[in-house]
């Protein structure tokens, strides 16, 4: 038997690519300050355990804000609607990351307790 690779995720017994946090903020604040969410990125991705390889951002007129940390584990990506207090993020994490790592980073970047998650384990059996 082969030893899975060290990129690869694995929990309870299954090695897979990597876990995919599909994250829905509402009732967010912050989302049209774009340094304030490329701060909020690189903390995340240092909570995490991801290595940061570089960050790009765009501010939209009159307002919105789309980010993504592209990470040597995959990524995280952010999509704001401040006029609805709402922010997409999609974290995806392969190896010895903490994808949930990033959710109280989020939740006290964008002062809100209303977080929706779904979790995808990308390439299980």
């Amino acid at each position: 038997m082969t030893t899975p690779a060290p990129h690869l995720t694995r929990t309870d017994g299954t090695t897979y690519a990597g876990m995919h946090l599909i994250i829905d903020l509402h009732g967010a604040s912050h989302l049209d300050d774009r340094g304030h969410i490329e701060a909020t990125l690189r903390r995340a991705a240092e909570a995490t355990g991801a290595t940061l390889l570089s960050l790009h951002s765009h501010q939209f007129s009159p307002q919105g804000v789309t980010a993504m940390a592209i990470l040597a584990e995959s990524h995280i990506s952010c999509h704001t609607w401040p006029e609805i207090g709402y922010a997409a993020f999609d974290i995806f994490m392969c190896g010895e990351t903490d994808p949930h790592a990033a959710l109280p980073i989020l939740a006290d970047a964008f002062e809100t307790s209303d977080i929706r998650v779904t979790e995808l384990h990308r390439g299980a059996p």
